[in-house]
């Protein structure tokens, strides 16, 4: 796979890159004292196993599956009573992550979500889906704010994404290969585009459109793990949104409410399911 680690300096860049490819990297946009900070706090959460309305274990996984010990958290920042809670909250309405937002989307932006992934050593990835899947926002789409907390690369299960493929339609998945992916779904990769590598540092975000098609592969490294903060955002004039995502946020923290999205969705039989994975 070609590996991506180059990233725009200026606005002017971010967006044609991002028009252009679907998605752009923001280095360093956190502090190593920031991300050290999300870590701990995250790891401490987990370290007595799941938490009870927070954390998403895989249907079916064994009890040696690295991803039961350490299952994603759905929706921290609706937690507040907890530190992890107050982080995702604090990274979701960020006003660093607002004002790049503002400039992709080309209008004010909504908080739909949180997510925080551990990735451990060992643990499957993600197969290759598109996020407005599961969002189904309209019109228009989504867009994540995918925060390294580790570095992430080839080796610790970092993300690829398909440069261009938000060009196209959300696509009914496939059935994934359970045996490399924790979720059950995929999208091939189109004819005539390439999936890519992005390499990131502990603190950079990548921003990436609902319509990309990415995903991720498992973890092998031996002790690395592959922590991500993960948020979803959607346009202020979009007049539908999946359920799961309301009530919606501005960045003053003031509760916005849209209809929920109808329809079958691409697949004709849309079910509701915890988030875009």
């Amino acid at each position: 796979m070609t590996e991506v680690t180059a990233s725009p300096t200026g606005r002017p860049d971010l967006h044609e890159q991002f028009e252009r490819d679907g998605f752009v990297v923001v280095r360093a946009l956190f502090t190593p004292e920031e991300v050290n900070t999300i870590g701990e706090a995250f790891m401490t959460a987990a370290a007595a196993g799941p938490v009870e309305g927070l954390s998403d274990v895989p249907k079916g996984a064994t009890a040696n599956d690295p991803l039961a010990a350490y299952p994603r958290m759905l929706h921290p920042h609706k937690h507040e009573q907890l530190e992890v809670g107050r982080l995702a909250k604090d990274f979701l309405l960020d006003p660093r992550v607002g004002a790049i937002l503002e400039v992709l989307f080309g209008e004010e932006p909504l908080a739909a979500q949180t997510m925080f992934y551990f990735k451990p050593p060992g643990a499957r990835g993600q197969a290759l889906h598109q996020d407005n899947f599961y969002l189904r926002v309209s019109p228009g789409t989504c867009m994540a704010a995918w925060l390294a907390v580790d570095d992430a690369d080839e080796h610790n299960g970092g993300m690829v994404v398909v440069p261009g493929s938000h060009h196209l339609d959300v696509a009914c998945p496939e059935r994934a290969d359970p045996n490399v992916s924790f979720v059950r779904d995929v999208v091939p990769v189109p004819d005539g585009l390439d999936e890519v590598t992005v390499r990131l540092r502990a603190g950079d975000v990548l921003f990436f459109n609902g319509s990309l098609i990415h995903g991720s592969y498992p973890n092998t490294s031996a002790d690395r793990f592959r922590r991500s903060l993960i948020a979803h955002y959607v346009p202020a004039s979009c007049e539908e949104v999946s359920s799961w995502y309301r009530p919606l946020l501005r960045f003053d923290q003031q509760a916005v409410e849209v209809a929920a999205a109808t329809g079958g969705g691409p697949c004709g039989d849309f079910q509701e399911v915890g988030g875009p994975h």
